[in-house]
């Protein structure tokens, strides 16, 4: 991993329901603004998806995280090899901004800010549902991070079900109650 990159900070409740995590990645700011938008690279580290950009489009993000590493780890109980939803752009500022609706929460914004030749990357997931939501999301949202640093830099990644579950603990220690 370069210097440039960051993998592995944890998230943090910035409100009650609110996650914040951070990731610092090889710029420049289009490149990491094309893994957020582009479902080929997309897909890569969260899921497949096309996305016409423009405030108010829908369109159905797919996840199958089975593929993110080869072999795949088992999947935990209750767990698919396959999910959708449906989301909607509710903002839209490029290479800087995008934010998205999300399932029964509030929604996921995320923000590029430039930092010389590296950017960071925040990715704010507003009003989230009940504390068994706040974990999975927090686990989950810190793999697939870990993964898109490793799609940027080259580097392989920790495998998304072993790496989800034990994340998932460790936010549980982590996470207020």
């Amino acid at each position: 991993m370069t210097q440039l990159a960051t993998r592995s900070a944890y998230g943090v409740l910035t409100e009650p329901a609110t996650l914040t995590i951070q990731r610092r990645l090889p710029g420049p700011a289009e490149r990491v603004w094309k893994y957020l938008t582009e479902s080929e690279l997309r897909r890569q580290w969260l899921a497949a998806g096309e996305m016409e950009l423009k405030v108010g489009s829908t369109f159905v993000f797919t996840w199958r995280n089975d593929e993110l590493n080869a072999p795949p780890s088992p999947r935990p109980p209750g767990a698919s090899a396959e999910h959708s939803m449906e989301c909607r752009i509710t903002e839209l500022d490029p290479p800087r901004k995008l934010s998205i609706t999300w399932g029964r929460s509030d929604g996921v914004t995320f923000e590029i800010e430039p930092k010389g030749e590296a950017v960071l990357l925040t990715l704010t997931h507003r009003r989230l549902p009940d504390r068994d939501t706040t974990l999975n999301v927090s686990a989950g949202w810190h793999m697939h991070l870990d993964v898109l640093v490793a799609c940027i830099t080259g580097d392989k990644s920790e495998p998304f079900w072993d790496g989800w579950r034990r994340l998932k603990e460790e936010y549980e220690t982590r996470l207020p109650g």
